[in-house]
């Protein structure tokens, strides 16, 4: 007979043990993919995030083996920018057993309430960036990097215990080495003649911090109103996504379009997937995990599309097409056969623009709401 026990996660031998947990659950799922233990201890104790976000985690143990994980965040300045008193939980996970959900849930419902909250939703990150979205659908898929994997049970365990869906964002695979339609090379060629338009260069934007500033102050006004739940990063959070994903952008596989007068237009920015690395890396970058990913950027055959879009006053001018044709030659160039797009909102009318390539519906995920 079980003995499940709660117990809050305070020390480091416990972070360690919340850390590892999947490792263990998922050890015979192909799908998976395990994040880098690095990572994670710096996103549950060092990231900026958290000069403004309150957090708590929990393990639920049966005797000394854990069953089950869950971290509660308050974000307030999603809070203060959509007026909800909301808390959020992620690192979601559990054997497949009511009363381990029950305990972890629990424990964070209680934590909100204590800290005046009358809504629980997620899985979410701290704030937009971050994983988030329950698997509902695509389970014999591998997932992005940057994308949740979870076994089907999680859905039928938090509906049990009254979550309802919020939203769903779904991702679609894509044939990348087949170009774009002429219909979309034309409109690309009118519009680069029309207003002046060109190509610029990653590589060299990399170089130039006022730049780099500049791009993530234009990402910030870009999704501001378009994407759902979107939290605006603060300076802080920005130096910090500079450091961790400029490493993994160049012009091989990302494109940014500029004006006549080098102001921001459009932009598009795309990884090479490194999903089967951490894979064979297992969380760990030393002493060989380093290896998987250098090999990672050097072949691969599929693309994770993880931004794309336009500055506000570009919006809905068709701008997109540029760079559709920028990055379908470089595909080609580069041997690419396959692009998964990044989770997109179901609501957004952005998403019928896979409609134009031949597709496949990939993945889709939940975030759940509950009233407390």
């Amino acid at each position: 007979m079980s003995d499940y026990k709660i117990v809050e996660v305070t020390g480091r031998r416990d972070l360690m043990k919340f850390i590892k947990f999947p490792d263990r659950l998922y050890k015979d799922c192909p799908q998976y993919v395990p994040p880098l233990h690095s990572e994670q201890v710096y996103s549950l104790t060092k990231v900026s995030t958290l000069s403004y976000c309150e957090r708590k985690m929990w393990l639920v143990k049966d005797g000394k083996r854990v069953v089950g994980r869950i971290c509660a965040m308050i974000n307030p300045r999603y809070n203060a920018r959509y007026d909800k008193k909301r808390a959020r939980f992620g690192w979601f996970d559990l054997i497949n057993d009511l009363e381990v959900a029950k305990l972890l849930l629990g424990a964070a419902e209680d934590w909100a309430r204590e800290n005046g909250m009358t809504e629980v939703h997620g899985p979410l990150y701290y704030n937009t960036l971050g994983k988030q979205g329950m698997l509902v659908e695509g389970y014999e898929n591998i997932p992005p990097f940057n994308c949740l994997y979870n076994y089907p049970y999680y859905n039928d365990l938090i509906t049990a215990l009254g979550y309802e869906k919020e939203c769903d964002w779904i991702q679609y695979k894509m044939v990348a080495d087949h170009g774009v339609q002429d219909k979309v090379k034309r409109i690309a060629r009118l519009l680069k003649e029309r207003f002046n338009l060109h190509e610029g260069s990653l590589d060299k934007l990399k170089k130039d911090p006022k730049m780099v500033r500049y791009f993530f102050d234009v990402y910030n006004e870009s999704f501001a109103d378009s994407v759902y739940n979107f939290i605006p990063f603060t300076k802080e959070e920005i130096e910090e996504e500079i450091k961790v994903s400029l490493r993994y952008v160049s012009d091989k596989t990302s494109s940014i379009i500029f004006d006549e007068n080098n102001e921001l237009v459009a932009f598009a920015i795309t990884f090479p997937t490194l999903s089967r690395a951490l894979q064979k890396a297992k969380g760990r970058l030393f002493p060989f995990g380093w290896i998987y990913f250098l090999r990672a950027f050097w072949r691969y055959d599929t693309v994770d599309l993880m931004l794309n879009g336009a500055v506000p006053k570009w919006q809905n001018k068709g701008v997109s097409a540029i760079y559709h044709c920028a990055m379908s030659d470089k595909y080609q160039a580069a041997g690419v056969h396959w692009a998964i797009a990044n989770p997109q909102i179901e609501t957004n009318s952005a998403v019928n623009v896979w409609g134009k390539y031949e597709n496949e519906l990939y993945m889709r995920r939940r975030c759940y709401v509950k009233s407390i």
